[in-house]
C-alpha cells in the first residue's frame, strides 16, 4: 500500500468528469498523482488518451511544470484534439513544490493561446487543477 495522500475525493466530479467522456492526458511523467489519473478513468469508464491519440476529445488534462518549457506552446498543443467548448485542466505543482508555476503566470498567459482560467481547483495534495475555456468570439 502507497504512503502517498489520494486525490482529493470527488476530484474527477469537480473536474466535470463524466462516464463516456473522452479525456485526453498531456504532460504525463512519473510525478503526475496516479490517484487523480485512477480517478478521472474510473468517472469516465475508460483510459486516458495519450499525445499519439488523434481522436476529438471532450477535455484536456495538461500536467504541466515550470521546466517544462514555453506555457503558451503547451496550451495550444492541448486544443489541438479538442472539442470546441471542452476544457483544458491544467494541472500545476502547488506552490512550495518543484515545477511550481505562478497562477499569475497562467493568468497572462492563457489568453495568447485564446484561453481564460474560469476556476481553480483542490484534486490532489501535490496538485492545483485550472480549468481554461477558449475566450467566446464576438
Amino acid at each position: 500500500m502507497s504512503d502517498a495522500v489520494p486525490a482529493t475525493p470527488e476530484a474527477a466530479m469537480k473536474m466535470g468528469f463524466n462516464e463516456g467522456q473522452l479525456i485526453q492526458e498531456l504532460g504525463y511523467d512519473d510525478d503526475v498523482d496516479f490517484d487523480l489519473r485512477d480517478e478521472v478513468e474510473d468517472a469516465i469508464g475508460s483510459e486516458l488518451l495519450t499525445e499519439d491519440d488523434h481522436e476529438v476529445v471532450d477535455a484536456v488534462m495538461l500536467w504541466f511544470r515550470a521546466d517544462d518549457g514555453d506555457l503558451v506552446d503547451a496550451l495550444v498543443d492541448a486544443l489541438t484534439s479538442l472539442d470546441g467548448g471542452g476544457p483544458v485542466w491544467l494541472l500545476t505543482p502547488k506552490a512550495g513544490r518543484d515545477g511550481h508555476v505562478s497562477p499569475a503566470d497562467i493568468q497572462a498567459e492563457a489568453p495568447t493561446a485564446g484561453l481564460h482560467v474560469t476556476s481553480t481547483e483542490g484534486v490532489s495534495k501535490d496538485w492545483s487543477a485550472m480549468r481554461l475555456v477558449a475566450r467566446r468570439k464576438n
